[in-house]
């Protein structure tokens, strides 16, 4: 319930220290701007001082404190957060981040403390995940069933998980909702994501160049930037498709991007859930993604998009192949895709879920429930 209604309004310290823009960010950034909107709440946040969540929040009801957390053993911030936490009378500290969650372990006792849990790398069974996620915080989200899954794997009490999907702007990205019509040298084949080999971009270029020797010419566009990229144009260029692919870099109105495409592919070798296919299917397109981590929640097989094994170059050509031949599919999984976006994937809804939450954890109920789709 908000804090409009009849729960009293709470207290919260956000942590998130990363400095670039991400799919968490916007998670974050989204439950701030819904947390201030209810009334009452106040809302800080730690963060990188340069980064883009910090500057974001600029014109946002939230008090900002800058810190620059490299990694989990950076302890450097802890004295600065002890003093703001002994002073600042917090209901929740919620920490959005893996490089956070260790820096619980050195704070104070007092507020409720939140972790979010986004990658679905394994966590190891050991006394550190036993101490921090069932000894030391009294909640921890997992933004999709298979993460919650790893984390019970290891050792976590399943009594201390809450499942709760990241949300996006369906709205947003609605506007860009078109089907394949055009000439298959003119389809425009989109991806989305940080250039780095867990998210699998050698292999949509693998692909790519399959589909040129069957005689497809398709166009390429890759959002994003990162440790790979320099790599990633050398293997177009040996690929013979440099023609064919164009890397974007860092993209800030990503509903032009959806707009600009028609299909969109994410061949990851990991993945948490997926907030750029989620935003793809708000906006209407067929999209292919890999058999891996949460992406096999967010994408139906065969009603919303095509889903295929990581790391195999010619199924992905194959599904690839079979939307473009196949503009009346393609029709049916954009608008089904659109559709299931609206009904499970909503910012709001991931905010709101977040927030009732909160309540939980200091009624002392939270610990006894899970919240799953």
């Amino acid at each position: 319930m908000s804090a409009s209604g009849h729960k009293r309004a709470l207290k919260i310290l956000h942590i998130d220290p990363e400095r670039n823009w991400g799919g968490g960010e916007a998670q974050v950034l989204g439950l701030l701007k819904y947390l201030a909107a209810q009334g009452g709440h106040r809302n800080e946040l730690v963060g990188h001082p340069n980064g883009k969540l910090f500057a974001a929040c600029e014109t946002l009801d939230v008090s900002r404190h800058g810190a620059v957390i490299r990694n989990d053993l950076d302890l450097r911030c802890i004295p600065k957060l002890r003093r703001l936490i002994r002073l600042g009378g917090f209901d929740i500290v919620h920490f959005h981040t893996k490089r956070a969650h260790a820096l619980a372990l050195w704070l104070p006792r007092g507020p409720r403390y939140v972790v979010t849990r986004r990658m679905d790398y394994p966590e190891a069974r050991n006394w550190y995940t036993h101490c921090l996620y069932n000894k030391r915080v009294d909640g921890v989200v997992a933004i999709s069933q298979n993460i919650a899954e790893l984390l019970i794997a290891a050792g976590v009490n399943p009594q201390k998980i809450r499942t709760i999907t990241s949300g996006i702007d369906v709205d947003k990205f609605a506007l860009g909702r078109r089907t394949i019509q055009r000439t298959a040298d003119e389809i425009v084949v989109g991806s989305m994501g940080v250039l780095e080999e867990r998210k699998g971009h050698r292999f949509l270029l693998e692909a790519a160049a399959q589909l040129k020797t069957r005689g497809m010419n398709l166009q390429y566009r890759i959002a994003g930037d990162g440790a790979e990229r320099q790599s990633l144009e050398r293997l177009a260029a040996e690929l013979g498709i440099a023609d064919q692919v164009r890397f974007a870099g860092f993209v800030t109105d990503t509903a032009a991007f959806f707009a600009a495409i028609d299909l969109f592919v994410m061949p990851s070798l990991f993945e948490g859930l997926g907030v750029a296919v989620l935003e793809a299917m708000a906006a209407g397109k067929p999209v292919i993604a890999t058999r891996v981590g949460g992406l096999v929640e967010s994408v139906l097989d065969g009603v919303t998009g095509l889903l295929v094994e990581p790391k195999d170059a010619s199924r992905l050509a194959d599904a690839i192949e079979r939307i473009v031949g196949d503009p009346e599919l393609a029709l049916t999984l954009g608008c089904k895709g659109a559709e299931r976006a609206r009904q499970h994937y909503t910012l709001e809804q991931m905010a709101r879920r977040n927030e009732a939450y909160y309540y939980e954890l200091l009624d002392g109920s939270g610990s006894d429930q899970t919240e799953t789709r």
